[in-house]
């Protein structure tokens, strides 16, 4: 006997429902076991920077704590785009989770006129992990066959000499880049530009005499110059680091002209868009867990990086701000893309 109208409709609603309810019955099955795999954290620069120094700090700790192996996966180039577009086009499972830094979510943006991805739309913000201050370093031998002791005589000797010095970068967009920047601006000096696929590979030709001045991030650079291969001249945040207490900022030591300079960088982990509100939860609690545990704090602070930890609703805040902040600088400055 042929089923009626009316019986077929109800049977196909409660056949709809049925299967709603168990799809989502299963989502968050899979998500009361998340994770089943191991999860990947793609850091969007070549190996040996401070984004890469960071990420193997925190992964094997997340790794013990969740029970799953957590895998960096270095993708350099464009600025941090390359990697940072991976992760955005990534499922929102928590299985890829990015190690962004204050260049993907916080200056490109402004620098680039087309990115790939949406800093902010694209991407479920987890905890901010460091806060680091950059620092102004020259290669030794270099620095002493200029006579350079100090950032004024830095100064006198590239207004003196425009463009027979260059200064590397870990890549377009980078903080790095932009402290740099911001320091030519401010000084009426020029210096050529040398992108790099990240800190590791810029440092190399630093120390090789290749390169002459780099505003790179402190962990980093800080095995180099407790070798003597690197000199110190000054770090870029407001406050002296307590990595390096006895060199001056870029603000005490340079004079008027740069006074009120401030460039410092932040790395933190972010998710895609769409990732599950506990998954993210959960990697938060975490992460700051490690952060805050004796071993992992004082690796961190010994290399001149500052520990974050914060909320997903803190860091989304700090990725606004930084936005605003740092279209104003790249603006002032007029740094370009090279």
């Amino acid at each position: 006997m042929p089923i009626n109208t009316p019986r077929r409709r109800a049977l196909n609603t409660l056949a709809a429902a049925l299967a709603l309810t168990l799809g989502a019955a299963g989502m968050a099955q899979a998500q009361s076991h998340w994770p089943a795999k191991p999860v990947r954290i793609v850091v969007p620069f070549a190996a040996g920077g401070t984004t890469d120094i960071l990420a193997r700090a925190i992964a094997p700790e997340l790794g013990k704590a969740l029970g799953q192996q957590f895998i960096v996966d270095n993708r350099g180039g464009a600025g941090g785009n390359i990697g940072a577009d991976l992760v955005a086009k990534s499922a929102g499972d928590g299985y890829t989770l990015l190690m962004g830094t204050v260049g993907t979510h916080g200056i490109n943006r402004a620098l680039y006129q087309q990115l790939p991805y949406d800093p902010i739309k694209d991407f479920a913000p987890i905890t901010l992990v460091a806060s680091v201050p950059n620092v102004m370093v020259m290669n030794a031998d270099k620095a002493r066959q200029l006579g350079i002791a100090n950032v004024q005589d830095f100064i006198r000797y590239a207004r003196a000499n425009p463009g027979r010095l260059n200064m590397a970068s870990s890549g377009n967009g980078t903080s790095i880049h932009l402290a740099g920047e911001l320091f030519k601006s401010m000084t009426g000096t020029y210096m050529l530009h040398l992108p790099y696929r990240g800190s590791g590979p810029a440092l190399m030709d630093m120390v090789a005499g290749n390169a002459d001045v780099m505003f790179d991030n402190l962990p980093s650079s800080m095995a180099q110059i407790k070798a003597g291969k690197l000199v110190a001249l000054a770090v870029t945040s407001s406050q002296r680091s307590t990595a390096l207490p006895d060199v001056p900022t870029v603000e005490q030591a340079g004079g008027p002209a740069l006074k009120g300079y401030e460039a410092s960088s932040w790395f933190g982990l972010l998710a895609p868009a769409g990732t599950p509100a506990d998954i993210v939860n959960r990697i938060q609690q975490e992460t700051a867990k490690a952060l805050a545990s004796p071993a992992v704090k004082e690796r961190l602070m010994a290399q001149g990086a500052i520990p974050g930890g914060n909320t997903p609703a803190e860091f989304a805040r700090h990725i606004d701000n930084e936005h605003q902040k740092w279209a104003g600088v790249v603006k002032a400055s007029g740094a370009k893309v090279d």
